[in-house]
């Protein structure tokens, strides 16, 4: 059944180009607002795999405010309230905390990934270094309304992601297709991978 599904994920993967590097980057803020509320992954962990994906190209921005500053890509204070409030919110909505804090660790592993793989493009290309500096605090306002959103999924999806068949095959129709859709690149592809590493166990305690 996995294999089935695999196959026919990777047709819809194979009909689309991924976009190179130099353009995700050059198209990264366009392509966070053309995607909220849009649906592109297909099945039933889609709406999931799009807010991931969402969350990744919010993280272009992030590296666009960051890069040639003195601000690190890592960040352990402001990771930590992240995941402390994670864990308050799941609680709130009724999620194993445990299990919603390992999914967000991915999201921030995710997210460094995306952040180094940029600052070392536009570190060897200057001439596709962002121009504009992004601010920092409404980017974080844009992350913080996506982890309400992914927790609200999380705990919609609970149930499938319960059942480990099921829900991997669901994973991997949703992020070949929309990987596909949003012509991920490969630095982007990867970071998915990450993103989406726990999914099918992060409904357990």
């Amino acid at each position: 059944m996995m294999t089935r599904c695999a196959a026919i994920a990777g047709m819809f993967g194979a009909a689309t180009v991924s976009a190179t590097p130099q353009a995700m980057a050059a198209e990264a803020p366009a392509s966070v607002s053309s995607t909220v509320g849009t649906a592109r992954a297909i099945g039933r962990l889609g709406t999931l795999t799009d807010l991931v994906i969402q969350r990744l190209r919010v993280s272009d921005e992030v590296a666009a405010s960051k890069f040639g500053t003195d601000s690190p890509i890592e960040d352990p204070v402001r990771e930590q309230q992240v995941l402390d409030q994670v864990r308050a919110q799941a609680i709130a909505v009724g999620l194993a905390p445990d299990a919603a804090v390992a999914f967000f660790r991915d999201q921030i592993t995710a997210s460094k990934i995306v952040q180094s793989g940029l600052f070392a493009l536009w570190t060897a290309n200057p001439e596709q270094a962002p121009t504009t500096r992004p601010d920092l605090t409404r980017i974080r306002e844009q992350l913080d309304r996506l982890t309400t959103n992914l927790l609200a999924e999380l705990k919609s999806t609970q149930h499938l992601r319960a059942e480990p068949i099921p829900c991997a095959v669901n994973l991997v129709l949703a992020t070949t297709t929309g990987s596909a859709q949003e012509r991920l690149d490969d630095l982007h592809r990867q970071a998915l991978r990450t993103a989406t590493h726990s999914v099918c166990r992060s409904s357990r305690t």
